[in-house]
């Protein structure tokens, strides 16, 4: 297994939709989840996908902790393929933060609930309905496999930032 140069915002790779992935059996698409699985936990994150590692394929991993999800714990999942369905459009405002933008975070609305289905690399169906935490993570890593980086679904730019300086905003507001 190898970690990964993570690439970042202005890389052409994370402008573009990436590709199906045709043969998720295929060995090398096992070595390239192996390797997106150690550089996410390497760099911290909670999700990653395939273009943030230079790879245009339609893969994304990603865990959620129960801390962070009123108790409940997503295992690591492997989604070859996803596609998402919104269930609950209503707007939950968070903010976010990624690995192609690093130290940088902002507010984001997300639906509140989602279906999402996909393949894991063991070919099976995954098919899950995600609510709040990860439905955010889940609608995030998505994004990146159709282009989309977080900023771009943000309202209001005034509010992006390093992350140190808009939690001090923050404090200072409350």
């Amino acid at each position: 297994m190898a970690i990964l140069k993570i690439a970042r915002m202005g890389h052409p790779v994370l402008a573009r939709p990436a590709d199906a992935v045709a043969d998720p059996a295929a060995p090398e698409i096992g070595r390239l989840i192996d390797d997106m699985i150690e550089t996410m936990v390497d760099a911290g994150g909670t999700g990653l996908a395939a273009p943030q590692v230079h790879a245009p394929l339609r893969i994304v991993v990603f865990f959620v902790d129960g801390a962070r999800n009123n108790g409940e714990k997503v295992p690591l999942t492997v989604l070859i393929n996803p596609v998402c369905e919104i269930l609950d459009a209503t707007a939950e405002t968070g903010y976010e933060g990624c690995l192609s933008l690093p130290g940088l975070t902002g507010p984001v609305p997300r639906a509140r609930s989602i279906r999402y289905r996909g393949l894991g690399p063991d070919g099976q169906e995954i098919d899950r309905i995600a609510e709040g935490f990860h439905a955010r993570v889940v609608q995030h890593e998505c994004d990146h496999l159709d282009g989309v980086l977080y900023p771009m679904r943000m309202p209001d730019l005034g509010h992006f930032g390093f992350v140190e300086e808009v939690r001090r905003r923050v404090a200072s507001e409350e």
